[in-house]
């Protein structure tokens, strides 16, 4: 009986090890990335052309290209994108950026962090 506990011990110990640090590491970030501040984009002063923008923070980090014609923003694409994706976030954020020629635009619900990581990309390429 001793040694089955000498086996089972340290597995569940090294379980919850595992589980601690990856709570831990999901979790990391969450709160400084939801109040991270958009402050916009003049789209007016920017020249044709494609534009490249990176936001670091850890899992969000991301890099996008946003390209301009006539002072519109047409298309952004993802260059290297956030840890874990979350399937439409992007297109959908995108296409609200697109339409509104800014990244004044609301979130996407239950991805905020990942929202703003793009919003900060996009805001990045265009206003450096």
């Amino acid at each position: 009986m001793k040694s089955v506990f000498k086996i089972i011990i340290p597995i569940i110990l090294i379980f919850i090890l595992v589980c601690s640090s990856g709570v831990f590491y999901l979790s990391r970030g969450l709160n400084e990335g939801s109040k991270v501040k958009i402050n916009g984009i003049r789209i007016l002063d920017l020249n044709d052309g494609i534009y490249s923008g990176k936001y670091n923070a850890g899992r969000w980090s991301n890099q996008l290209s946003v390209t301009v014609k006539d002072h519109k923003i047409t298309e952004i694409k993802i260059i290297d994108d956030v840890t874990f994706v979350k399937n439409g976030v992007s297109d959908e954020l995108f296409s609200k950026v697109i339409k509104a020629q800014n990244t004044k635009v609301d979130v996407i619900s239950q991805a905020t962090v990942t929202s703003k990581a793009y919003l900060k990309s996009i805001e990045n390429a265009l206003n450096n």
